[in-house]
């Protein structure tokens, strides 16, 4: 395990992670006699923890298994010396989240009976009631009330005692046609309109909105995700896993987690300070038993799994619903609409987002595509070995096919000069909506799984856009 800090100044990170490991599936860079460059991303170590064991405030007395403090620890307290950052998951019982889950649901069903479908679907669910709106322009039909009450039954509200019950609930329906207007821009860029028609199929269809989008990677865990959202997001899933094949059968839909990490001085995660989770229950069940049961069969496997070599664990606090009794959860105790988590869908707060949220719009919808596109483009450059933590945005005028800009930050972390990677970007990368959808086939129903759990990193799916498939080409083009 090595921590080095870099002489550049950052805003955020200036560090150098070096971990050993395995790396993710990559194509092997040129080879070259640059040895001051590091090799494509060789991925952190992963090791397994014993199990905790933690005193009645929910702080950690011992952990046989954990490493040691980083001697940069010292005696000094975690929560005055470190800087702490947080990030948050819900699962798929969340109100807002059980909106973009049935908003995925239908652009799914409609792609699957027209790739060509233009989809923009929100959904807002209250007691009792499931309500669809948007705009839609299909060659097929698909019914979205059985949709809508399938995923309920799916995602486990399936009874009025839960406070939900997709069989009964009620469902409008209030979908129209999508602008002409609009539908005209995607087809016919502004580039075909000035060509007179003599112009590249994938200069033709523009964007389907004006916006920003971001895309971002970090050497913090394998798949190049931060850790506090990386962490949030196995505890979300493990929580309804638990629910579903019954090990918690007394749990219910609605939930959600928040974890707090330690960030040294040069950026690097060094200690686990906070680990929240806040989870839907049945009435009777006693605070002691679900602190016990959650941290039995949720936490520890969590963290067990992912090893956490790196982080001192010694001061962890545990905050299980901590508000108290958690029984009236779901549609039943909160409002919830489509696109309310984009943080939680994406970086965790770490990185910057452009505002668009993902679900229920086709891929014509660069909100959606170019944000997918962006991941996909900081995760080669990283595991390229071109930076350790990258950010870059594109941005879009409606009705056209080239991107308006492109924007890379490496917060000190790049092993070439910025402008070189952003050129590489440009050489490697095709950003127009439509090379997008076609490089990363986009037209499949693909983006259920992707309502709940994040969009970005996820480790149980296989997604185009996590694919590292451009290390070598990007190598290529930064001349290393």
């Amino acid at each position: 395990m090595c921590r080095t800090g870099r002489s550049t100044p950052s805003p955020r990170r200036s560090s150098t992670r070096c971990r050993g490991g395995s790396p993710p599936e990559a194509d092997d860079g040129p080879s070259s006699s640059k040895s001051r460059h590091p090799p494509p991303y060789p991925g952190p170590v992963r090791r397994g923890l014993n199990r905790l064991v933690y005193d009645s405030s929910g702080t950690q007395q011992t952990n046989p298994g954990a490493a040691q403090s980083s001697a940069r620890l010292g005696r000094l307290s975690v929560a005055h010396d470190l800087r702490l950052f947080s990030s948050e998951s819900v699962t798929e019982g969340h109100p807002d989240k059980i909106c973009d889950s049935i908003s995925d649901a239908i652009l799914d069903a409609m792609l699957e009976v027209d790739p060509d479908s233009r989809v923009a679907v929100e959904t807002v669910v209250t007691t009792g009631l499931v309500h669809v709106v948007g705009e839609v322009s299909t060659r097929g039909y698909v019914e979205i009330p059985r949709i809508v009450r399938r995923r309920l039954m799916e995602i486990g509200f399936d009874s009025s005692e839960k406070g939900f019950d997709g069989t009964t609930c009620g469902v409008s329906v209030s979908i129209g046609e999508q602008s002409p207007e609009i539908a005209d821009g995607v087809t016919e860029s502004l580039e075909s309109r000035s060509s007179g028609g003599a112009i590249e199929a994938d200069d033709r269809a523009g964007a389907g909105d004006q916006g920003l989008m971001f895309g971002y990677a970090v050497r913090e865990t394998p798949e190049l995700m931060p850790l506090p959202i990386a962490l949030a997001h196995r505890l979300a899933r493990r929580l309804t896993e638990v629910r579903k094949d019954g090990t918690l059968d007394y749990l219910r839909p609605d939930g959600k987690t928040q974890v707090t990490v330690g960030y040294d001085e040069n950026d690097i995660p060094v200690a686990l300070d906070t680990v929240v989770i806040s989870t839907q229950h049945n009435p009777g069940v006693t605070h002691e038993q679900l602190e016990t049961d959650l941290r039995r069969e949720v936490i520890d496997p969590v963290l067990a799994a992912e090893g956490l070599p790196d982080l001192d664990v010694t001061s962890l606090k545990l905050l299980i619903n901590p508000s108290g009794s958690f029984v009236v959860g779901g549609p039943m105790g909160d409002a919830g609409l489509t696109g309310r988590k984009i943080i939680v869908d994406t970086y965790g707060g770490m990185a910057r987002h452009g505002g668009g949220a993902f679900s229920g719009k086709d891929p014509s919808k660069v909100d959606r595509s170019a944000a997918y596109a962006m991941r996909w483009v900081a995760k080669n450059v990283v595991a390229a070995g071109l930076a350790e933590r990258v950010e870059v945005q594109v941005a879009y005028a409606i009705g056209r096919a080239n991107p308006v800009g492109l924007y890379v930050e490496t917060f000190g972390t790049g092993t070439v000069d910025r402008k070189v990677i952003e050129d590489a970007i440009r050489k490697v990368f095709d950003l127009r909506p439509a090379a997008i959808i076609r490089e990363l086939d986009l037209k499949r129903p693909i983006y259920g799984p992707t309502s709940a759990y994040g969009h970005f990193g996820r480790t149980d799916v296989d997604l185009p856009w996590e694919r590292v498939n451009r290390t070598a080409d990007l190598r290529a083009a930064a001349g290393l």
